[in-house]
């Protein structure tokens, strides 16, 4: 673990970002123990960077453990809240997985859907750097806020 810690630097200003906040506080929402509440926030979003490296250690065929499940759910709980900030409507992110790593996620506002992605390979569910998840979720994030606001009456139901 202390090896992924380093990819993310403390000083990394992608910290201090609105995602990385909201990301870091679904992450410390899962967390029933409070293991999470001493440690840094670059320690919390470790699991998240799985570099290239990384990522061929872990097998093709898997299936994932409720960590990893927990870890996408909260991935997709911080752009519905950062989306709720942005509009001010109540947006719902719906995931559904098999215990083979393979379904979807939906974000809807409303009844409008503003995300759907489809999700495979769950267990080597990360980005190679903060920044590639941070513009990740920035995309969906601007996605969603365009789509909200060229279907308002359908968004406000």
């Amino acid at each position: 673990m202390s090896a992924a810690v380093a990819e993310a630097p403390v000083s990394d200003p992608l910290l201090a970002s609105d995602f990385a906040v909201e990301l870091i506080r679904q992450m410390r929402a899962v967390d029933s123990y409070g293991t999470y509440d001493a440690w840094p926030a670059e320690r919390i979003l470790a699991p998240f960077i799985l570099t290239k490296e990384k990522k061929r250690e872990i097998p093709v065929v898997g299936d994932p453990d409720e960590i990893i499940m927990s870890r996408v759910k909260a991935f997709y709980n911080a752009i519905s809240a950062l989306i709720e900030k942005e509009c001010g409507l109540m947006a719902v992110p719906s995931i559904n997985l098999t215990h083979e790593g393979f379904g979807r996620a939906l974000i809807t506002v409303g009844k409008l859907v503003v995300m759907d992605r489809t999700l495979r390979d769950v267990h080597r569910f990360g980005f190679p750097t903060l920044s590639k998840m941070k513009d990740e979720a920035d995309k969906i994030l601007s996605v969603a806020t365009t789509l909200i606001g060229e279907h308002p009456k359908v968004a406000g139901l």
